[in-house]
């Protein structure tokens, strides 16, 4: 498939939700609510469980299954109050040493007015912030579409993981095709997509992505134990770190994105 055809892959409706993974993988989960200033944001799934014996805090995008779910929860797009609740669980996770693990699926942020009038980015921002100096382990799994700052505000993280028909962008290919050919279409969507370089494979060879995690969305109970065993595994590696070399890596893992190499006659990224 190439990226347009991925886009509409991580974008179909019989595709599972961030709260279908999060009840498949761990153990126990309770979920929590509200930020705590405003109110309780539904397009944020989010509180404790278990994996593999392991107390952890767990944060999903939740775009809902119908509907009327998928109102409720403003179509996986986040209000500030979601992020602010996502941003409370994971300093509360660090307070007890629990490692988080987020399931990233927006097309971006909320972008109304109300949302602005309520610090949309302000809460973007410090979300991105906290988690680079967050003392605990963090690791992000873009589950379906990966967009813009919106995405970003839980995928700052030490370990990053894909899957193979997911998606993860700076813009929406939409929003590229109206900037770059100020037309919107199926045509100018495509080629913004092959632009992006949007796709899994994408994200691994920019070093955005530590592995693509393989779909089998027709076993879905097994692809999510082959999906907990990878989690726990990469936990138990983070756990080995000190907060002072969690806070590096994560800093120096960001850092390196977007350097590059030249040589004479040809440039290389590294």
């Amino acid at each position: 498939m190439d990226s347009y055809e991925k886009l509409k892959t991580a974008r179909h409706n019989g595709r599972p939700t961030g709260e279908m993974y999060v009840r498949e993988i761990f153990e126990l989960p309770i979920e929590l609510h509200g930020d705590r200033r405003f109110g309780d944001d539904l397009a944020i799934f989010a509180g404790v469980a278990f994996l593999d014996k392991r107390p952890v805090t767990f944060i999903a995008m939740e775009k809902g299954h119908d509907l009327q779910s998928r109102v409720a929860r403003n179509f996986g797009c986040p209000r500030p109050e979601g992020y602010r609740k996502a941003l409370r669980l994971m300093k509360q996770a660090e307070k007890f040493h629990r490692p988080v693990i987020c399931f990233v699926d927006t097309l971006g942020a909320h972008p109304g007015a109300d949302a602005e009038e309520r610090g949309q980015g302000q809460a973007i921002a410090e979300s991105i912030m906290e988690m680079m100096g967050l003392r605990t382990p963090v690791i992000s799994v873009i589950i379906g579409e990966g967009g813009s700052g919106g995405a970003l505000a839980l995928a700052s993280a030490n370990k990053v993981f894909i899957l193979e028909n997911a998606v993860y962008s700076v813009i929406s290919p939409e929003g590229c095709a109206s900037i770059l050919w100020k037309e919107s279409n199926p045509e100018t969507v495509a080629k913004a997509a092959n632009c992006l370089h949007i796709t899994a494979d994408d994200m691994q060879a920019f070093g955005v992505a530590e592995d693509v995690i393989p779909e089998d969305l027709d076993d879905f109970p097994r692809m999510c134990r082959a999906m907990k065993a990878q989690l726990a595994a990469a936990v138990d590696e983070l756990c080995e770190l000190s907060e002072e070399e969690l806070v590096a890596q994560r800093y120096q893992r960001f850092r390196r994105f977007g350097v590059y190499e030249e040589t004479p006659g040809s440039r290389r990224s590294s």
